[in-house]
């Protein structure tokens, strides 16, 4: 084959690659003509960016209430502050974005953040001469908008802040674990948002959110601009009680420092409605401050599983009275009995001789519920045990809210389960089965959220109202339970007393379980988890309350019930006076203490609704700072000064006017930076003040 034909056949070979290239690019050109896109790409969106401009209009996430509209969460916005180095910084107009005067600078923040002058002056100084810009830690950040406006007001060069949103929960411990917390997120759009990162905060946290909107700007074309206005995240309006979630917050912190629990819990409910009106936990944690944040991250009153002990008594009696299976006036032999092989002891085991189960019952008596479970038979109890719907999730909205479980198989896993061991329950179960006993037979869905509110309209979006969840007991036998609770206060050798209350009568069943653990139920004077529920007025009651305190170290001075009594009686008489003692929108009158004892003077305010704060050490209340017959809302701080060595309250969520109440009643020396809530003091609670102290306050809004 000669040259000619090679260059022949090579140029046909050529013609043919060229024809095919040259086809394959007329149909891609076809193809993004036609389509507008290339891998995936829209060429018209790109070309549109081009001339446009897109601005996010953020949307501001909605608050958390208590039930008469008291913030308990709400939005706020901090600053950082940073200082740039580079000298090569300029603005548009020439002027200098970098520092360019050090002294001037750590002068002024010195004396508007928490920091020395030389401090400053050393994190205005660094040894590497090619640092961009600088930040002062925690003393530079969560800054608020006066003292960014103050600082601004000095006009200094380089020195710039930073905004963040931020979530404000003025309260400080106030049903931390469900209200819950949030955390800022930065999305693909570089946005930063924040988030429910716990509680109530994560369960609601799309309503809570909103939408950002957005505004679109044409280059070319003023008349393509658009705006999608941004909506802001609705209202969670909670069933708590500022007044009485104040009080029991207060009560538990004193129980909980006298005794150190390793766990406790109390919650508060309408009979009538389902409502929680009140809500703590220890361990909890400042939701302000983030202090013990640590130390507990679950909500313990939805999520903990616990044998109940002898509350559980309550229901094996209803149980009983409502299968037809209970005679109260029959006797039977105490302190020891027999199931197929094992021994069931009362709490004291040399028991009380023959007494009647009605005796029983008041005395605790676990060999009186074990012949009850044995009358009515082991599927019959279990039958009630389903009606009062342990076993059952509450659906209370928090989530990992366990089922609870049960050992039922053998006799003597049946009998023990009527006096609360080997049944694993929730504190939200125990109130479901509770209202059921309070509420005349109808069982009730606790709840701690009364509705959704849009925030820019204020019109409700959804209601949570008063759900029947069962009917596990009938009217009678709820009555007839309650009148065996009230032998447990008010008979001779019932073991309840410690619940009496002037004026009312209380229906209350306490219990004692022995803890669990790795090996087997745990043995010690400080191994048992006490409990007691009590519903008043006995007859008709408007209020159901349940405590549980796992593993107390007791006071030489008191026992379980008498410290569990110090959170229930002020709590719920509170709430029985609620009333009463306020003249209009939650006005109070203000008595005068002045001479009582320091811990008379205390429970009488928090009885009639204020926040009291004890200054000094003594005993004798020597001046109040709202004077004896004022008229004040309802929650007001009034500070008692006692005869003692003065100390240094705990200034954390104080507003200006509670600080300024408190300097004057004590002729302290106070610098206040900044507006809003106090977040920062510069001496420590609990300190003696000295002479001529001055002791620096810091307030956001």
């Amino acid at each position: 084959m000669g040259p000619k034909v090679n260059r022949k056949i090579v140029g046909e070979g050529l013609f043919f690659i060229f024809a095919i290239i040259f086809i394959v690019m007329i149909g891609r050109f076809f193809y993004i003509s036609t389509f507008k896109t290339v891998k995936g790409v829209s060429l018209t969106k790109m070309t549109r960016s081009l001339y446009t401009q897109t601005n996010v209009i953020k949307a501001q996430r909605g608050n958390i209430y208590d039930a008469s509209g008291q913030p308990l969460a709400e939005n706020t916005s901090n600053y950082s502050i940073y200082v740039v180095l580079n000298k090569q910084q300029h603005g548009l107009d020439g002027q200098p974005l970098y520092m360019t005067n050090k002294n001037k600078i750590a002068h002024v923040l010195s004396n508007n953040i928490s920091i020395s002058y030389r401090n400053a002056l050393h994190i205005l100084s660094p040894q590497n001469k090619d640092t961009f810009q600088v930040e002062f830690g925690n003393a530079g950040k969560n800054l608020s908008l006066t003292t960014k406006q103050k600082i601004e007001s000095y006009h200094l060069n380089g020195v710039h802040f930073t905004k963040q949103d931020a979530r404000l929960y003025p309260n400080g411990v106030f049903a931390s674990n469900l209200i819950g917390l949030v955390t800022p997120e930065t999305g693909k759009n570089g946005l930063t948002n924040l988030v429910g990162e716990m509680g109530l905060e994560r369960e609601f946290n799309q309503e809570l959110s909103g939408k950002n909107g957005f505004h679109q700007t044409d280059k070319n074309n003023s008349a393509l601009d658009k705006t999608t206005p941004a909506k802001n995240g609705d209202n969670v309006y909670t069933t708590l009680d500022y007044r009485l979630q104040t009080l029991l917050e207060n009560q538990m912190a004193t129980v909980n420092n006298e005794a150190h629990p390793s766990n406790m819990n109390a919650v508060l409910m309408n009979a009538k409605t389902g409502k929680i009106l009140a809500a703590s936990q220890r361990p909890t944690f400042n939701a302000m401050t983030g202090k013990g944040i640590g130390s507990i991250w679950r909500n313990t009153i939805v999520q903990d599983l616990y044998e109940p002990g002898s509350t559980m008594k309550i229901f094996t009696m209803a149980a009983s009275i409502n299968s037809g299976h209970y005679n109260g006036n029959d006797i039977y032999q105490s302190g020891r009995y027999s199931v197929d092989g094992k021994i069931i002891p009362d709490w004291d085991p040399n028991g009380w001789g023959k007494i009647t189960y009605n005796k029983g019952f008041a005395l605790s008596s676990n060999v009186a519920m074990a012949h009850l479970e044995q009358q009515m038979s082991a599927s019959t109890w279990m039958s009630y045990i389903k009606k009062f719907q342990f076993l059952q999730s509450t659906n209370s909205g928090i989530d990992n809210e366990p089922l609870g479980n049960v050992q039922f198989t053998y006799p003597i896993e049946q009998a023990n389960t009527a006096f609360g061991q080997g049944i694993q329950v929730t504190v939200m179960q125990m109130m479901r089965a509770l209202s059921a006993v309070a509420n005349n037979g109808k069982m009730l869905k606790p709840r701690f959220v009364s509705k959704i509110v849009n925030s820019n309209t204020h019109q409700v979006i959804k209601n949570y109202p008063k759900e029947v969840v069962g009917t596990p007991i009938s009217a009678n036998t709820a009555s007839e339970v309650r009148k065996h609770m009230e032998d447990v206060v008010y008979k001779p050798y019932g073991i309840g007393s410690d619940y009496k209350m002037t004026g009312y009568k209380v229906a209350a069943k306490t219990g004692t379980a022995q803890t669990s653990g790795s090996a087997g139920y745990e043995s010690g004077n400080d191994s048992y988890l006490y409990s007691v529920a009590g519903m008043v007025p006995a007859n008709n009651p408007k209020y159901v309350m349940y405590i549980t305190m796992k593993k107390p170290v007791l006071p030489g001075n008191k026992t379980a019930t008498q410290l569990m009594a110090e959170i229930f009686k002020p709590v719920m008489r509170r709430a029985l006076q609620e009333n009463s003692n306020y003249i209009s929108n939650y006005e109070l009158n203000t008595p005068n203490v002045i001479s009582d004892q320091k811990n008379k003077a205390v429970n009488q305010l928090n009885h009639l609704g204020f926040k009291s704060i004890v200054i000094g050490k003594g005993q004798i209340i020597t001046k109040q700072s709202i004077n004896a017959k004022s008229k004040v809302k309802n929650g007001s701080r009034i500070i008692l000064m006692t005869n003692g060595v003065s100390t240094v309250p705990n200034f954390n969520g104080w507003n200006e006017q509670s600080i300024k109440s408190y300097q004057k009643i004590s002729n302290t020396n106070i610098k206040v930076i900044g507006h809003g809530s106090a977040y920062q003091q510069s001496v420590e609670p609990n300190k003696s003040i000295l002479d001529n102290q001055q002791i620096v306050i810091k307030l956001k809004s």
